[in-house]
Order: C-alpha cells, then sequence, then structure tokens
C-alpha cells in the first residue's frame, strides 16, 4: 500500500514541471507513478494486481475525491505516443503541448509511448470508459522523460486504470487491452450483414438523392459483392444546403422519395441490407419541431446551423429513441447510422451532469428499443465514438471521414481496430474520380482492406474498368475476411503510418505494402501467403525467412487479370517479385519448411 499527500492545484503551469511535486514511485517495467487527490485531507492510495490474460491492474482509491494519476517513463529510445484522439499527431510532443479531454462519446482515456523498434514503453487505459477525463502527456524538457497525467473525477469506487508489461508492438499491447474489455463488456451482437462490403449514397451523391438513382446504384452494388446500403444525409425534409438547419423533424423528402417503405423494400429485394443516417441529437431551427425542443438544446453544435439535444434530460433520450424506432419500425429498415452522437460533448463540464453517463443511458435504451422492433439492428457508429465503452451499443465502427485519401483511410482503420470491441471496423467511403486510373481505383480498395470496405462513387457512371477492379478486390476481401478481420494483425509503428501491413491466422498471413518496403516471407510461420501491391512500384521485395522451398502461385493485376507467374522457387534472402500496383500476388509452398 502507498500512499501520497495532494499537493496545491498547479494546473495552469505551462510544462509539468512546473505543477506542485508529487512523490514518484516505482510502478511496473521502469515507469514511475504518483498519485494526487485534489480535496483538501484526502490522501490517496494505491494498489497494483496482476489479471488474466496479461494486463495489470492499478486501483487509486481517494475517498471521493478528483484524482490525478501520473506515470513517468524515462525517454530511453522513445518515437512516439498513440491516443485515440491523437490524429495525425503521434510522434513525441512537449509536455507543454499535449493535452485531450475524452469521454464515452469521444475518444477514450488510454495511450501507448513506444520506442523505434515498436515495443512499447507503456500502455495504460482507463478500466472505466464512461466517466469525462482530461489528459495531460508529452515530454518533459526539465526531467528527460515522457509523462502522463490523467485527473479523473470524483468516485464512490476505486478508480481501475489497466496497464500493459512492456510488449514488442503497440498491436499486441492493444490486443491485450481488447481481450480485458471483450471479457469484462457485453459487446452487441455482429450479424454477418455488418461484416459485408457497403455502399454508401454519400460522396456519390451527397445529399441530391432519390429514389430512383438509389435504386440503380443498389443492383450494381449487389452485383458487385456489396451486402448493405447506407442512404445518407439528403433523404430527409429540409436536407439541403450542406448544413444541418433543417435536422429535427426526420420525415422523408416526399419529393425525393415518394413512397419510402416501397423504396426501401426495392433495395432490399437486391439482398442488401438498408441502413438510413440519422444525427438524432441534432435540432435545427428550420425544422417543425424546433419550438417544442428548443429549450432541451441550449447549446449550438460545433458543425454548423444546428443546437444540441442534452441527452442529460430524460425527456430528450425518450424522444432520440423514439424517432429512432419510428424510423426503422415505419420504412423497414434493417439499421441506422448514427451520426454526430460525440456533440453530446458540447454539455462537457458545464457542471450540470457527466455527459458520458447520459449517453449510456440513451444508448441502453435506444439499443434495447430497436432490437425489440428489429431482431439483430445494424447501427453504425464512427470515430471518435467507436472506443471500448461503445461495444454494447453498435456493431459497424466506421473510420472518420477522409474523402478519397487512401492512406488517411489505410491509418484511421487500423487506429480504430486497435481498440475496437466486438464490432466490425468500417472504412470511410472509397471516393475516386471518373478518370482515375485503374491502379487508383485499386489504391483506395487497398487502403482499406483491413476493414469492411464502403463503396461511394455513382457505379452506373464510372468505367466498366473500374467496376471490375471493384468486383476483383471485394471478391478478394471476401475470400480473405476472417483473416483480415479476425485475424493476428501487426501494422507496425504509428507514426510510420503503417506501411506494411501484416494479418495472418494459421497457415495463412496476408501482407499489404504501401510503400517501398521490404516485405519478410517467413516460410517457417505460414504456408500461404498473400500479398497486396498497394505501392506506386510494379514490384515487390521479399525478404525469404526460415529457409526458401518451392512454391506455386499467381499474379493478378489491378483488375484481376492474371499477369506472369512468380517463381517456382524461393531460396532464402531478398528478391524483386514482380507485382503491378494495385495488384495481388498469392503464393503456395508446396515443397520445404512447411
Amino acid at each position: 500500500m502507498h500512499t501520497t499527500t495532494a499537493p496545491a492545484d498547479g494546473a495552469e503551469a505551462v510544462t509539468t514541471a512546473g505543477l506542485a511535486p508529487a512523490r514518484g514511485e516505482p510502478l511496473l517495467d521502469g515507469v514511475s507513478l504518483a498519485v494526487l487527490a485534489h480535496a483538501p485531507g484526502v490522501h490517496p492510495t494505491w494498489t497494483l494486481g496482476e489479471l488474466p490474460g496479461g494486463p495489470v491492474l492499478l486501483e487509486v482509491r481517494a475517498d471521493g475525491a478528483p484524482v490525478e494519476i501520473r506515470f513517468s517513463v524515462p525517454l530511453g529510445d522513445a518515437a512516439g505516443y498513440w491516443h485515440p484522439q491523437g490524429g495525425w499527431r503521434r510522434t513525441l510532443l512537449a509536455d507543454w503541448e499535449g493535452r485531450s479531454r475524452v469521454s464515452l462519446v469521444d475518444g477514450h482515456a488510454a495511450g501507448c509511448l513506444y520506442d523505434h523498434t515498436g515495443a512499447t514503453l507503456l500502455t495504460f487505459a482507463a478500466a472505466d470508459p464512461v466517466p469525462e477525463a482530461e489528459l495531460r502527456f508529452g515530454v518533459s524538457e526539465e526531467d528527460d522523460t515522457h509523462v502522463v497525467h490523467l485527473r479523473l473525477p470524483a468516485s464512490r469506487h476505486a478508480h481501475r486504470i489497466l496497464l500493459v508489461p512492456r510488449s514488442p508492438s503497440v498491436a499486441r499491447a492493444m490486443r491485450t487491452l481488447r481481450g480485458w474489455f471483450a471479457a469484462e463488456s457485453a459487446p452487441a451482437p455482429v450479424p454477418d450483414a455488418a461484416r459485408t462490403p457497403v455502399y454508401s449514397t454519400w460522396y456519390a451523391f451527397n445529399q441530391d438523392v432519390s429514389a430512383a438513382a438509389v435504386e440503380t446504384q443498389a443492383e450494381l452494388a449487389a452485383g458487385l459483392g456489396c451486402g448493405a446500403l447506407i442512404l445518407d444525409d439528403g433523404w430527409q425534409e429540409l436536407g439541403h444546403g450542406r448544413g444541418y438547419a433543417g435536422c429535427g423533424d426526420w420525415e422523408p423528402d416526399r419529393a425525393k422519395f415518394p413512397d419510402f417503405a416501397g423504396h426501401v423494400a426495392r433495395v432490399r429485394a437486391h439482398g442488401l441490407s438498408y441502413l438510413a443516417w440519422v444525427a438524432p441529437l441534432l435540432l435545427g431551427p428550420g425544422a417543425a419541431c424546433h419550438g417544442q425542443w428548443a429549450a432541451a438544446a441550449p447549446a449550438p453544435a460545433t458543425v454548423p446551423g444546428a443546437h444540441v439535444l442534452d441527452p442529460r434530460r430524460p425527456e430528450v433520450r425518450a424522444h432520440v429513441v423514439g424517432l429512432c424506432v419510428r424510423l426503422v419500425r415505419a420504412y423497414g429498415l434493417d439499421g441506422l447510422k448514427l451520426d454526430f452522437l460525440d456533440q453530446a460533448m458540447v454539455y462537457a463540464g458545464d457542471g450540470a451532469g457527466d455527459v458520458g453517463r447520459a449517453m449510456v443511458d440513451l444508448l441502453t435504451e435506444l439499443r434495447a428499443a430497436l432490437e425489440a422492433v428489429r431482431p439483430g439492428v445494424l447501427l453504425e457508429l464512427r470515430q471518435p465514438y467507436t472506443g471500448p465503452g461503445m461495444a454494447p451499443f453498435g456493431n459497424m465502427l466506421r473510420s472518420f471521414d477522409c474523402p478519397a485519401d487512401a492512406t488517411a483511410n489505410r491509418v484511421r482503420t487500423l487506429d480504430t481496430a486497435l481498440l475496437a470491441v466486438g464490432g466490425a471496423v468500417h472504412s470511410d467511403m472509397l471516393l475516386w474520380s471518373p478518370d482515375a486510373p485503374v491502379a487508383a481505383v485499386a489504391r483506395q480498395l487497398i487502403g482499406a482492406l483491413h476493414s469492411v470496405p464502403q463503396i461511394s462513387v455513382r457505379l452506373d457512371r464510372v468505367p466498366a474498368a473500374h467496376r471490375e477492379v471493384i468486383g476483383f478486390w471485394l471478391a478478394q476481401w471476401r475470400v480473405h475476411r476472417e483473416l483480415l478481420l479476425d485475424g493476428e494483425v501487426e501494422p507496425g509503428r504509428p507514426d510510420e503510418l503503417y506501411p506494411l501491413v501484416r494479418a495472418s491466422a494459421g497457415e495463412h498471413c496476408l501482407i499489404s505494402v504501401h510503400g517501398d518496403r521490404v516485405v519478410p516471407l517467413d516460410f517457417s510461420a505460414h504456408r500461404h501467403f498473400h500479398l497486396v501491391n498497394g505501392s506506386d512500384r510494379d514490384r515487390v521485395m521479399v525478404e525469404v525467412r526460415g529457409g526458401g522451398g518451392a512454391v506455386r502461385g499467381v499474379v493478378h493485376g489491378p483488375d484481376g487479370r492474371i499477369m506472369d507467374g512468380p517463381p517456382t522457387y524461393l531460396p532464402e534472402g531478398a528478391r524483386s517479385l514482380s507485382v503491378p500496383r494495385g495488384g495481388l500476388a498469392s503464393l503456395t509452398i508446396t515443397e520445404g519448411p512447411r
């Protein structure tokens, strides 16, 4: 048992060295810990214990006072710090720069410091994902350390922090955390429909949708391998102008969809599940119900034109549940794309109650009500509300918008997957121009390969060659779906943007390469290799390890066309394989170590 006396609050200091000092004590793997209670006369205590599956549990008791938990790690060969709100800032920041505020619907109190080999130096996550929390992190210039200061609100119970002992990779450390959360929570069921490629209308149409145009896309999408369709913004009355001033009523625009239920049925007849977009917390001044609900939406949204309904009000929660149930029941929907739930954070810290706890109440009621109407209902959530605390509420976890950016889609889907529990991780919608070369189309699909791809181009307006690329890669994705979604994924260092991503399970190993990297092929570990060329070269450099051997294989171009095959023998060591950009090489060891 350890006890630390809380010093005076020094939160306004520019650097962590300027804060009131606290005595650090050895915690784990060279990490030091100091715990402070921000209340007079409270002396926090902490204990450390091992848990099944590898994580270690730090429990902090502070007699109901807010606490500040400080981790400090010697810099060593530190390369970067990953956390759910990091975005593109994933190298080392100064401690006067690193800040985040998290809650159930905006990230998670978690982080991972790693070195240049990719091995972790500190991995932690709050076991309770609900309360709002503040983090301060970065390099202490004065102390030559990397620090993380985690501020948690008062609690009647012990504050529980999960720690993972040093691991060879960020991904492995996160698997340990995910395993604990999966065992402790009750993730929502994930129907097969949540794990099939999706056609989305957003980038293809923006708000200019119509029943006939969507049905044309639905037929083509089903033929290319999609299993679901998402009708995005624009289907509802006042759904125009790219703002949200008309949100609130959620009635179909009869000029675009004269018979919405009939339209949904016609799309479903193609074998597609049907989801509709809704932003149930947004309330715009143009909505007919604005006068009724304006008092319950005092704060403006951070998106244009709307205010945010306060989910801490019981009548708001009942209203949101009622409108979502009405949509699913009235129009025969299979699910909803729930957008802008993170806007609830406009009320964070206002002293009127914890937003995360209100959202738990709302989403618990919503899921139960929708399941009663549509068992196996599909619910899409998106970054930043895709953390482990959202596992009971959504089964499609989409990465944040990145139109036409294959690199961002790769990075964001892999980031999302690091802490996703239960639900299937989905890409942002794929977009490209009709005059794009086929390799560029393939690059978009390859960027989304390690997630469920969502397609969003006008399928009747792109060239036939583009549809051949879509058909080929969606077919390959279906063949390797379990490997890609359920296999052991090692994407490498976050600050390098995951240029070489390996997914493996049993005898199979799929590696996507997105730069000029050497691809290790361990013949002693796997028998089947699938090399995906997402780079800008027409070859892939490989290094055979574990002894060479005879192989048979096939090489496909980006549209699936069969190219010259690979060599029939690959000796140990490095060599170049001819694989067109946007293409795929599949190898099977026929003689050798396997």
